[in-house]
């Protein structure tokens, strides 16, 4: 594809408002399979403190406009969209929780790592809000952005022992859909081993 995101923005735009074909988009773009995208772990530090203690990994609370297997397009204020090619291959909060506990869990330092179905009675549990994971537009400028908020608990007493911010943003080489997914990846390869770090060193 050539049309620059902000073009295929205004087109979407422009069909949306077709008198009597706004049903009949619907349907078509339901009918259209979308190319799904996976995103991968990186785990933190192998080196360092090792414990048996266990982990629960909450699946992540994210607004709604996230709350979805959408990538969701900011192309301007308040208003949202979402790439109109590509999904994740699963729901955005589910999608992290897995990456999350696929990260913490290859560093080793940790007895057990996982969701509340079927794990033991944990020591920890890892709370996860997600505030950002989108593409912003900026004229030619497409740019990735993420953040989350990690709050770790004792689960016997529901003490928060800390909590942390982590953010970042990559431009993509282009505005086509692997490319965005390259810029997320790239974002994810720097954040998530910090986050397992930050678990795993507590």
């Amino acid at each position: 594809m050539t049309l620059h995101m902000t073009r295929r923005l205004a087109m979407l735009g422009a069909a949306a408002t077709l008198s009597g074909c706004s049903a009949l988009s619907s349907l078509n773009a339901a009918a259209t399979p979308l190319d799904t995208y996976d995103l991968t772990p990186a785990p933190g530090a192998t080196t360092g403190r090792r414990s048996g203690r266990t982990l629960l990994v909450a699946r992540a609370d994210a607004p709604a406009g996230i709350n979805t297997d959408r990538i969701m397009v900011k192309p301007s204020g308040a208003a949202i969209t979402y790439l109109p090619e590509a999904r994740w291959a699963d729901e955005l909060p589910s999608v992290v929780q897995s990456l999350l506990i696929r990260s913490i869990a290859g560093t080793g330092r940790m007895g057990y790592v996982g969701t509340s179905e079927g794990g033991p009675v944990p020591d920890y549990a890892l709370l996860t809000r997600i505030d950002s994971f989108q593409v912003d537009i900026a004229g030619e400028a497409v740019t990735a952005r993420v953040d989350i908020s990690l709050t770790l608990l004792r689960d016997r007493d529901q003490t928060v022992i800390k909590t942390q911010v982590f953010r970042n943003q990559v431009a993509a080489a282009n505005d086509e859909p692997a490319a965005i997914v390259a810029a997320f990846q790239a974002i994810l390869d720097s954040l998530l081993p910090a986050m397992a770090d930050w678990v795993a060193a507590t």
